[in-house]
């Protein structure tokens, strides 16, 4: 991986996303979701492993692979059918890692996640030649206001795939909206409404600005969101 131009720093807050090479799908069915969501889960850690002969071949659910120290803490996240998104920073009880080990984490995290997605699609896809768009791409959240809109950004993605014009026109119907999201697996959407199910322990929440003081919060904010109208 190339050496960044701006090296990411401990204590700060990044917005990282990539996608498939020319716009191509990354996911062609739940299965291929599922993976990637459990490559969130097990890529995020200091130790040097293979997702076959650690996960596979020992027959171990992904979410019970013990990982050690996290290189990142997550706060959101989301896929989407040709991209994806993370919220993340590096995690702070283990930043004063990146000079001894002579790596940085977050760097280490997407190349760990994107190199064990690419050779699980490749394999099972018969696939040749790069599956993501080059680097990947990174913005610093540098105020608490952008972070906190990051949330719903993230998470009202999806919409896109019911109404791709929701930004233009504003959402017609709330309803429907929040349903699908409800019913949208792909994201850390359910986590942060408080449903419990594995997917909960990607997330370090408590490494994160309290921007909701609690899932009614969070709802509120998204149901703002979905009320969005560009001609107000």
């Amino acid at each position: 991986m190339a050496t960044r131009k701006h090296p990411f720093v401990s204590g700060e807050y990044y917005h990282i996303y990539n996608r498939g090479n020319s716009k191509q799908k990354i996911f062609l069915d739940n299965n291929d979701y599922r993976h990637f969501i459990k490559c969130l889960f097990v890529c995020n850690t200091y130790k040097n492993f293979k997702f076959r002969d650690d996960i596979v071949d020992v027959k171990i659910d992904a979410f019970e692979f013990v990982r050690g120290e996290l290189l990142v803490s997550i706060g959101a996240w989301v896929l989407m059918p040709n991209h994806f998104h993370i919220y993340l920073t590096i995690n702070p009880k283990n930043s004063h890692m990146s000079d001894m080990w002579g790596k940085n984490q977050i760097s280490e995290f997407i190349r760990k996640l994107l190199t064990a997605y690419s050779k699980y699609f490749n394999a099972k896809y018969n696939h040749r030649g790069g599956l993501f768009e080059g680097p990947f791409k990174s913005v610093l959240v540098s105020k608490d206001v952008q972070a906190k809109y990051l949330f719903s950004y993230i998470h009202l993605n999806p919409v896109k795939l019911i109404d791709s014009k929701w930004k233009e026109n504003g959402i017609k119907d709330k309803k429907i909206v929040l349903e699908f999201l409800t019913n949208y697996k792909w994201s850390s959407y359910l986590d942060h409404k408080g449903i419990v199910r594995r997917e909960n322990s990607i997330l370090n929440l408590s490494d994160f600005p309290k921007y909701f003081n609690n899932t009614d919060d969070f709802n509120k904010e998204i149901f703002d969101w979905t009320g969005y109208s560009p001609h107000v």
